[in-house]
């Protein structure tokens, strides 16, 4: 990449990162599906992951517990086994953070705010 277009990969990514974090999850694929569609290999599989989270948390947000179990297990996979990639996400407490989600969804335990997953920027 050259430097302008690491810049915007990063505006985009903060931007993403942003509307993820603040529970805009609609809004949150939208951007990370525009940098999904600029990356490829791992970065594109972590960045997918991240975009099924999105939308699991979405049917989640409207009661659809079954679609948000499945989505949020395939976001999981793809995120778990690629936690070394380099996004300037924290990775793996994020999937530590879903996996914690999952157990709960799985065993229909009551949810409370702080399950809500969090992408934490590396610094």
């Amino acid at each position: 990449m050259n430097q302008e277009s690491t810049k915007n990969f990063k505006d985009s990514l903060f931007t993403a990162l942003n509307l993820f974090n603040k529970h805009d999850w609609y809004e949150a694929h939208d951007a990370f599906e525009e940098i999904w569609n600029s990356v490829d290999g791992d970065e594109r599989q972590v960045i997918q992951g991240i975009l099924q989270v999105s939308v699991s948390q979405f049917h989640l947000s409207k009661g659809n517990l079954n679609g948000a179990t499945i989505l949020l297990g395939e976001g999981l996979g793809r995120i778990k086994t690629r936690t070394k990639v380099n996004l300037g996400i924290d990775l793996e407490s994020f999937c530590k953070c879903l996996e914690d989600l999952l157990r709960k969804l799985q065993y229909k335990e009551l949810l409370n705010e702080n399950d809500k997953p969090f992408l934490k920027p590396l610094l």
